[in-house]
Formats: C-alpha cells, sequence, structure tokens
C-alpha cells in the first residue's frame, strides 16, 4: 500500500498581532528585539517555522518605576504593567527549560523560560514575547478559529497558573486588590468554557480521577448534564463534549495524549489519492447500529458482516453483529465472538470491519479507534499477498452538533503513516459509500433488537426513553426519527417494531 504524501502544513507562524501584554510599556528596555526564532522541525508536527512573537512596546512609566513610581499603587501600575520580566525579577519566577506549557483540545505544548522574560517554544524554537502571544499562537495552530484571549491563564509555569503569579505580584505590592478577584484573569464566556476544557485535557494527563474531580464545586463548561445512576465497572459512559484536531497536529506517537482525542478524517482528493475500493451498506445495517447505540450512554460495539468482490474491488456490508457484552466482561466478550463467527458461517458471511458508538460526541475517530482500526486491517489482511479491506462505521446518536433527530453514522479507514515516519499515528481516511435500501426488515434483525432490549433491560446506563430528548419530544421519538429514513418501505413487519418500542418504553 503506497504511503501517502504529507499532508499540508497548517500554515507558516508570522509575526503576532499585539494583544493584552505585548502593548505594555516597559521602561526597562524599550529597544528590546523580537526573537528570530530557528525553523527546525519539531516532533513530527505539520507547523512550518518562522518568526518569533511581535517586539514589546516602547519606553514610558510603567513596569521599571517599580511599586511607587508614576504615582504609587493604584495608579499606571495595573495588572497589565506586570510582565515575566517583572516576575523574573522579584524572584516569583525562574527561567528554566520545559517549565511553561499549555494544554490545549489534546495537544499539549513546552516552552523554556528565557532570562529575558521571553518564552521559547521547544517544537519549533520560535520565540515570543508573553503568555499571549504563545498560547494565542499555539491554540490558532489546533483551531484556526481561536480568537486571541487570556493567555496567563493558559500557561502554566511548573503546572501552576501564571495568572496565580501575577496575582502574588499585586498583592506583595499592595495594590489592594481582593484576593478573590486577584487570582482569577478576566476572560470571556467562551475563554471560561475553553479553559475549563484546558483543566480536563490535563487532568487526563495527570491521572485526575472522577472521583476526584467530583469533589470540586461545579463550574461552568461544555460538559453534559451529569447522570446520578452509578456505572457498573469496565463501561465507559461517554458525557463529555469532546472537540476533535486535525491530523496533522498530532506529530509522533506521544504516551502522555488522551488516547480518547478525537481527530478529523481526511479525504482521499486531500492527498491526490483514490479510495482503494468501492463500498455498499445494506439500509438494516444501519438500521440495527443505529438502534443499538441508541439503547445506551455506554459506547457499544459490534461486528459487520459481508463479501469482498476481489474483481470489482467492492466491499459490500450486509449484517451487523452487536456485541451484547460489557467492556471488561471477557468471558462474554469471548462467547459473544464465538457466536457472532457462527452466525457468519451459517449466513455464508465474512467478516468485513466494526462499528462503535460515541453517544454524545462527534461521529469521529478518537487515537484508539484509530490504532484498533490499524490492528484489524492487519489481522484481516492475514499472510495473504491480496488486499482485503477492512471498514469501520462510526455512530453518533446524541451529539448535539447533529443537524436534526437522525444519528451520524460515518465511516473511516487508516492509511499508515509515512514510510519516513513510521512512529506517526495512522491516518484516518473518510470513505465514501453508497446506500442500498432493503425491501424488508429480516426476521432476524427484529429478533437481534429484542435480545438487546433485553440485554439492556435495568442498566443503569439505559436510556430513559420517556423522558424529553427535546422540548417537542422524547428519547423514543427521537430513536423512531431515526430509524425512520433506514426503515424499509414494506412495513409487514411493522407490528413486530411496535412491539419493540413498547418494551423499551416499559423497561425505562
Amino acid at each position: 500500500m503506497a504511503a501517502p504524501e504529507p499532508l499540508s502544513p497548517a500554515g507558516g507562524a508570522g509575526e503576532e498581532a499585539p494583544d493584552e501584554d505585548e502593548d505594555e510599556a516597559e521602561a526597562e528596555d524599550p529597544e528590546r528585539p523580537a526573537g528570530a526564532g530557528g525553523a527546525r522541525s519539531g516532533g513530527g508536527s505539520c507547523v512550518g517555522g518562522g518568526g518569533g512573537g511581535s517586539g514589546g512596546g516602547g519606553g514610558g512609566c510603567g513596569v521599571g518605576a517599580g511599586a511607587g513610581g508614576c504615582g504609587g499603587p493604584g495608579g499606571a501600575l495595573t495588572r497589565r504593567a506586570v510582565t515575566l520580566r517583572v516576575l523574573l525579577k522579584d524572584a516569583l519566577l525562574e527561567p528554566g527549560a520545559g517549565v511553561l506549557s499549555i494544554y490545549y483540545l489534546g495537544k499539549k505544548f513546552l516552552g523554556d523560560l528565557q532570562p529575558d522574560g521571553r518564552i521559547v517554544w521547544q517544537e519549533t524554537g520560535q520565540v515570543f514575547n508573553s503568555p499571549s502571544a504563545w498560547a494565542t499562537h499555539c491554540k490558532k495552530l489546533v483551531n484556526p478559529a481561536k480568537k486571541s484571549g487570556c493567555g496567563w491563564a493558559s500557561v502554566k509555569y511548573k503546572g501552576q497558573k501564571l495568572d496565580k503569579y501575577k496575582a502574588a505580584w499585586l498583592r506583595r505590592h499592595q495594590l489592594h486588590i481582593p484576593t478573590a478577584a486577584a487570582d482569577e484573569s478576566p476572560a470571556s464566556e467562551g475563554e471560561e468554557e475553553e479553559l475549563l476544557m484546558e483543566e480536563d485535557e490535563e487532568e487526563v494527563l495527570a491521572g485526575v480521577s472522577t472521583e476526584d474531580k467530583s469533589r470540586r464545586p461545579p463550574g461552568k463548561g461544555p460538559l453534559e448534564p451529569p447522570h446520578p445512576e452509578a456505572v457498573a465497572p469496565g463501561k465507559r459512559v461517554e458525557n463529555k463534549i469532546r472537540v476533535p484536531v486535525r491530523y496533522c497536529m498530532l506529530g509522533s506517537r506521544d504516551s502522555a495524549r488522551n488516547p480518547h482525542t478525537l481527530v478529523e478524517v481526511t479525504s482521499f482528493a486531500a492527498i491526490n489519492k483514490f479510495q482503494p475500493f468501492n463500498v455498499a451498506v445494506s439500509s438494516n445495517v444501519l438500521f440495527l447500529l443505529d438502534f443499538h447505540s441508541h439503547l445506551t450512554r455506554s459506547e457499544v460495539v459490534g461486528y459487520l458482516g459481508g463479501r469482498w468482490d476481489i474483481n470489482s474491488q467492492m466491499l459490500t456490508v450486509l449484517r451487523a453483529f452487536p456485541c451484547r457484552s460489557r467492556l471488561g466482561d471477557a468471558d462474554m466478550a469471548a462467547a459473544m465472538e464465538e457466536e457472532i463467527y457462527q452466525s457468519l458461517l451459517l449466513r455464508g458471511l465474512s467478516l468485513v470491519g466494526w462499528y462503535h458508538s460515541h453517544p454524545h460526541s462527534p461521529a469521529l475517530p478518537s487515537l484508539r479507534d484509530i490504532d484498533s482500526q490499524m490492528d484489524y486491517q492487519l489481522r484481516l489482511q492475514g499472510s495473504s499477498n491480496g488486499f482485503q479491506p477492512c471498514l469501520a462505521l462510526l455512530c453518533s446518536p446524541y451529539y448535539s452538533g447533529n443537524p436534526g433527530p437522525e444519528s451520524k453514522i460515518s465511516p473511516f479507514w487508516v492509511m499508515p503513516p509515512p514510510e519516513q515516519r513510521p512512529s506517526d499515528y495512522g491516518i484516518p481516511m473518510d470513505v465514501e459509500m453508497a446506500y442500498v435500501q432493503d425491501n424488508f426488515l429480516t426476521n432476524d434483525i427484529l429478533h437481534e433488537m429484542m435480545l438487546l432490549v433485553e440485554f439492556y433491560k435495568g442498566a443503569p446506563d439505559l436510556v430513559k426513553f420517556q423522558e424529553p430528548w427535546s422540548q417537542e419530544h422524547t428519547y423514543l421519538d427521537k430513536l423512531k426519527m431515526s430509524l425512520a429514513s433506514r426503515t424499509p418501505k414494506d412495513q409487514g413487519l411493522c407490528h413486530v417494531l411496535e412491539q419493540v418500542y413498547s418494551l423499551l418504553k416499559q423497561g425505562s
């Protein structure tokens, strides 16, 4: 399989526009130049080299005047007049390699604090004159729509937010700023939510437990409402909205990276390649996996059965096989896999892929999904020299970003990383597929639905279908609307379907 061309870079790093920290007056060093950062590549990032941050402001009465300068406390000496250079001079901070860090949407950035207060980004060698300049630059690489915000609250010095050191300096110089007000930098509503997301990312990397977090007072953030029910061991309930990152921002593998980080898929056209196989999926397959994904707030998994025609290079997916087992239950999983294997043999089908749900997040693969898919592709390939595709389908039933009640179901396939960079993650590729409408729901599909209802009956993570999903509709209404487009025109077994819905209503 040919290795892809390197993905297009996110863009070079030009000079940063002045922001709230960079236009500060500094009497001590009015001629301080901006660093011309090196352009060495770092960590496999797609980020190009470029110039450093913009220069500092001109001279004036501000930082250099000290606590009593320019009218004394409360005059020109404000929060904005406190810079890294000032904190270093007063020994609140010490220069050092890797003492500064940013955690943003699954990406970790490390910086060296220079004796003159400038920041050198370790990955590229670029130099920035302020925390805000560095934070804004890094965040825009991950999220181009990001606007500049509060860098002092985003950058940490040895694990503590920089704005806490700024607040300590202000209190030391008796600027009469209340402790509560001085401890936090002002942030917009969007910035507050973003900072909460950054804290959550870092907690995942640092191994902060859910129990520890539950002891904290509730805060405002992009989280789903908490569920009061207990969660059985070995199950992962996905309540949190996960924001995807671009593949080109991943670089080499990093064991500290959150494995649940979502990654945007890449089209074959974007790397000037053709999709190596065609795909046709039966409507009954999508119907059953959508039904399965709706039943629980936990992630679900199943297998896909079908046929591979090597002459036409067509992969036809004809049947979904839900796994009625819990994560961590090895015995049940083994028994379930044997049952599915026998079902495939009985129907004369081959294993052609798998499906998986992200209940409240976009239908995009996580880093763990990418690794799992690559593993499955290699297993299906086996020792044969012939090409045998393996398809992955992701279903997102309750993601708030879906345009309507219908679940988002997305296929993906993983292309190996470039040969010259074998330590990179595999590349998740978007797969075009044809949709084949079945004439009717088969008895085995309806039987499988009944088995699933029975399996999740009484489970703490079972969706309560009588409760409202929106102002107009219940969760059961939402399920029916999502399945409507995948339901065959022949409604001969409609009464059986209604029986399934009735059981769901009673069971929840």
